[in-house]
């Protein structure tokens, strides 16, 4: 953490810049291991504060380490500590994450004698590529949720709903290990599976389904994302080939994925494929996104991507096909790029399971 907190000294004094006030949870814990979001991290130039209220002062010495000063302060009283430790450490410009501060919030501040520049994607690009512990991280939570897939197979059968395999998804995920699910458990049956975010409902797992499940685990704040689809029974040859065209989708573009390609490039290789065998209209959202302390971070892969992804960055592949009325499918793994290749987090096996 102090390397990371030194890091952004850096950046700040390149910028011309006297401190750094950090709102959002993900980057108070990524830079100080504070684990509530219910707090302000301020770094300056010659230190570095973290303010919060008698719920957490505890917790935050605990899990700071030391690195910063802990405040502890009720709600009314945090921005006027804030201004303190500004006007004390000779701060005239101060950056703040403009992504994430509500308006009303930022208006507060505005009150302050100082220049506040917006400096939400330079606070954040550090947790772009991950060191070798945020990847091992990364790993242990895919390795619970590889667990927990092949767990939840052995429970699955027709007659079960989609809310009764979310419900026992996540109580194994918990059993396994994880901190909490990393997003609410999509769960798609039969024509369900033709929307890519469905919610579980009430329908029924019923032979000839095919079912989509995507979730993820959680270890140390990272998360893990994985889709798979499986069948209930036998399912009819259609249902088959549209499995087959995204399982090769998916490993085509896995084989070229490296460091220095574009998201856009990425991207092309599924969606070319897709299209090719007639399916391109059927294949919406973007291939993939970044993962980490976040679900959902960059960089992504899409067609308006301007991304490049590079060694030690993560990205998911997931083509997919939907095909309204009738089903559909989506494989997803986690990666993390490498100089030649990748480095795949997700063990399960590609063919199509049947239950």
């Amino acid at each position: 953490m102090k390397q990371r907190i030194e890091a952004l000294q850096k950046s700040l004094a390149a910028s011309s810049l006297d401190a750094a006030l950090i709102t959002s949870g993900v980057n108070i814990r990524y830079y100080s291991g504070f684990t509530s979001s219910d707090g302000i991290l301020l770094v300056t130039q010659k230190s570095a504060y973290l303010v919060t209220d008698s719920r957490y002062t505890i917790q935050a010495k605990a899990q700071t380490k030391g690195l910063c000063e802990v405040l502890e302060a009720g709600f009314s009283d945090q921005l006027n500590h804030i201004r303190g430790f500004l006007q004390a450490d000779g701060c005239k410009r101060a950056a703040f994450e403009d992504a994430v501060m509500t308006v009303k919030a930022f208006q507060a501040y505005q009150a302050m004698s100082v220049e506040w520049v917006a400096f939400s994607a330079e606070i954040s690009l550090p947790r772009l590529r991950k060191s070798a512990d945020e990847v091992e991280s990364l790993l242990a939570a895919q390795r619970i949720a590889d667990k927990s897939f092949l767990e939840l197979l052995g429970r699955v059968g027709p007659g079960m709903s989609e809310m009764e395999l979310a419900a026992e998804l996540t109580y194994i995920g918990a059993k396994n290990g994880s901190e909490a699910p990393s997003f609410d458990p999509i769960i798609a049956a039969g024509p369900n599976g033709a929307m890519p975010h469905a919610v579980p409902g009430q329908r029924k797992l019923q032979s000839g389904d095919l079912v989509t499940v995507d979730f993820g685990c959680m270890i140390n704040g990272y998360h893990s994302d994985t889709t798979r689809t499986f069948a209930i029974g036998k399912v009819d040859d259609f249902s088959k080939e549209i499995y087959e065209i995204v399982k090769t989708a998916q490993q085509k573009t896995l084989d070229a994925l490296k460091s220095g390609i574009s998201g856009i490039a990425l991207d092309a290789v599924a969606r070319e494929y897709i299209t090719a065998k007639g399916y391109g209209a059927q294949f919406g959202h973007g291939l993939g996104h970044g993962v980490g302390l976040e679900i959902h971070e960059p960089p992504y892969a899409r067609k308006d991507s301007k991304d490049t992804l590079l060694s030690g960055m993560t990205i998911t592949i997931e083509p997919g096909i939907y095909v309204e009325g009738k089903c559909g499918v989506r494989i997803e793994d986690c990666c993390v790029v490498t100089d030649d290749g990748c480095l795949n987090l997700t063990g399960l096996t590609k063919e199509l399971i049947t239950i």
